[in-house]
């Protein structure tokens, strides 16, 4: 009777069977590169509370998805290379169709899963639901935090659209509804793929900011203060909720630091090469924390490729969702990794943006150019490579890479070659 009794008390505290199906949250930040995460670093800001996911999980080093944030998202939700869905651009990615894509959300709900969209759809095209989200609310462009000026900053939720009012701040909005979803569907199975507003420009002061902070350094900071406050927040609503045990946290940015902020940020001492929209480095590496107390058992750091195309198997792999089979995927599940089991890992990443694309392995990095870049000393120098006999076979392997995938044969980008739009004259940096 004890033993049944002890076990009564492990599941009301959270706990839960191997065998039942994880609830996984997605939280994408905008515009967050590592040198704005203390877990990698980082000089000037604190995220003490992603340093404890960090800290309790796994933290992964070499983690890439596309320099932008439009065909970033694309290729996280479809698991597919820009070429194949033609999102190679911030426009292109706009025209992608659900008839011809299948993204995590439509997945997922193959395997009983309850999804939501929370925050940025940005260069997705339609809405969430046409892609087979069952709840969501989504705001338009990027940046959105209050309204400025006499401009109302419009929101939609579940197809209904709102304005945000006076007084009214948009990521505090965007958490009190996804209380609301984890709240109803505690017993379910969910996905959540939440797409915070921090750290994308314009940087504003927060709630917390001191009244009369204009320095940007400063208010920078109090934006990734104000996101590492939120994923507090997110995770007192787990606990609360008992969900935590059996919930994967997956926490990742979208593309390298924007603008001033990668001017400022260090790490270690150090200035990145690269930046959003970028094709160096510090462009498509970002950061990425995994966390899952009931499963991660040995927390710590991974140098293991990651590429933004691995989530849909990973996912699909975890909740016993089968994949598509109409269209080529390129993900390949790191699920054994998060278990502490075997398996292969990646040797290569690829990232495709506009006109240019590379793939890169441990240690090397091919641009489309055919130029061969060292990166051995990456993330803060990637040195243009003189051929001899080592690099040459080195060269050989990776353009063996890029000749199986062939990104030339696929969709090529119509626009200005940057990625951003199709003609510079649209350029808004307001909606990248």
């Amino acid at each position: 009777m004890k033993y049944y009794f002890l076990l009564f008390l492990l599941f009301a505290n959270g706990s839960f069977s191997q065998n039942q199906k994880p609830n996984i949250i997605f939280i994408l930040a905008d515009d967050l590169g590592i040198d704005g995460v203390g877990a990698y670093g980082a000089d000037f800001y604190k995220t003490p509370i992603i340093d404890k996911l960090a800290q309790q999980g796994i933290r992964y080093t070499n983690a890439y998805t596309v320099p932008l944030c439009g065909p970033s998202r694309a290729l996280i939700m479809t698991g597919r290379y820009g070429f194949r869905t033609g999102a190679v651009n911030q426009d292109m990615t706009g025209q992608m169709k659900p008839s011809v894509e299948t993204m995590m959300p439509a997945i997922l709900k193959k395997a009983g899963y309850t999804t939501s969209m929370i925050g940025k759809w940005g260069q997705l095209p339609s809405d969430p639901a046409a892609f087979g989200f069952d709840d969501y609310l989504r705001y338009f462009g990027s940046g959105v935090y209050v309204n400025e000026g006499e401009k109302k900053e419009k929101y939609v939720v579940n197809g209904k659209e709102a304005q945000l009012q006076k007084g009214e701040y948009m990521p505090d909005l965007m958490h009190d509804h996804m209380v609301n979803f984890l709240a109803k569907h505690k017993n379910d199975p969910f996905y959540l793929y939440y797409s915070m507003t921090q750290v994308h420009g314009e940087i504003i002061a927060t709630p917390d900011t001191k009244p009369g902070t204009t320095d940007f350094k400063e208010l920078y900071s109090d934006n990734i203060s104000y996101m590492d406050k939120l994923v507090g927040k997110l995770i007192h609503t787990l606990d609360s909720l008992k969900l935590r045990q059996n919930t994967l946290i997956v926490f990742f940015g979208d593309n390298g630091t924007a603008g001033q902020a990668a001017q400022i940020g260090r790490v270690k001492g150090q200035k990145l090469i690269g930046k959003k929209g970028s094709m160096q480095e510090c462009g498509s590496l970002v950061p990425m924390i995994v966390n899952w107390p009931g499963v991660i058992k040995k927390p710590g750091v991974s140098s293991h490729l990651i590429d933004a195309a691995d989530f849909v198997p990973t996912f699909a792999e975890l909740a016993g969702a089968p994949l598509p089979t109409n269209n080529v995927l390129d993900g390949v599940s790191f699920a054994y990794q998060l278990k502490g089991g075997k398996g292969t890992a990646r040797e290569w990443i690829f990232t495709e943006l506009g006109k240019d694309w590379y793939v890169r392995s441990a240690n090397w990095k091919l641009m489309r150019s055919g130029d061969l870049y060292d990166m051995t000393k990456a993330p803060f120098e990637e040195k243009l490579v003189v051929l001899d006999e080592k690099t040459s076979l080195e060269k050989q392997k990776l353009q063996a890479v890029l000749d199986k995938l062939n990104p030339a044969g696929g969709i090529l980008d119509n626009g200005d070659g940057s990625g951003r739009h199709a003609s510079k004259a649209k350029n808004n940096k307001k909606n990248e």
